[in-house]
């Protein structure tokens, strides 16, 4: 199906049109059962560190948006599910190779033929995003819905690698934290929150 054809239906459709092309949230987490699962937020601070092996030495490494690796030493060089917030470069998806892309915005209209129709596909739902939304009482970022949707699963580990709540920027932008929509703050609480009631969740910080 080409773009044009599946941006006319996704209008005219919607939401039950979209989820022919999904995994079912069940069949994605399950995956993770057992697993030890890397999730490689876009913090600058990274590339100050040399978890690349870290990274690279769990089961599933989970990373977003155009997944920037400045060098293999900081951020490893695997890549098993991309998850996406915006469009990214066609090169882009192909140089990472994952098994799986995970579209996490609430916003459809700029999802594409061509993630929707990859197959692993997942449609992150709706009602999910409006949860978190309400939990932090602003957007959430792809990362922390990442996050939550992780420590939903049956994973024996969860590390997080690459977040330090805007603090150091992104790699994959230029903006400052004030130039988007969401608390970081809040979801630091979230995520300390997570830290201190689930044992396998383990924060990746820089060292000072």
């Amino acid at each position: 199906m080409d773009e044009l054809l599946f941006s006319i239906k996704r209008i005219l459709k919607g939401e039950p049109f979209l989820n022919t092309f999904s995994t079912d949230m069940e069949t994605l987490t399950a995956e993770l059962s057992g697993k030890t699962v890397a999730i490689v937020g876009n913090a600058r601070s990274l590339s100050e560190q040399s978890l690349g092996p870290k990274i690279d030495a769990c089961d599933v490494i989970l990373r977003m948006h155009a997944a920037p690796l400045p060098s293999p030493e900081s951020h490893g060089s695997r890549t098993s599910w991309l998850a996406l917030g915006m469009p990214v470069a066609q090169n882009v998806i192909n140089s990472r190779a994952p098994k799986r892309l995970l579209w996490m915005a609430k916003k459809r209209k700029r999802l594409r033929a061509r993630f929707a129709q990859r197959s692993g596909f997942y449609l992150h739902p709706t009602a999910e995003w409006d949860r978190m939304a309400a939990t932090l009482t602003a957007p959430p970022t792809t990362g922390i819905m990442l996050i939550d949707l992780v420590s939903g699963s049956t994973a024996s580990e969860i590390h997080l690698f690459g977040f330090d709540f805007f603090t150091s920027l992104s790699l994959s932008g230029r903006r400052t934290a004030a130039q988007v929509p969401h608390d970081f703050a809040a979801e630091k609480r979230f995520t300390e929150a997570l830290i201190a009631r689930d044992p396998r969740v383990v924060h990746h910080k820089q060292k000072h």
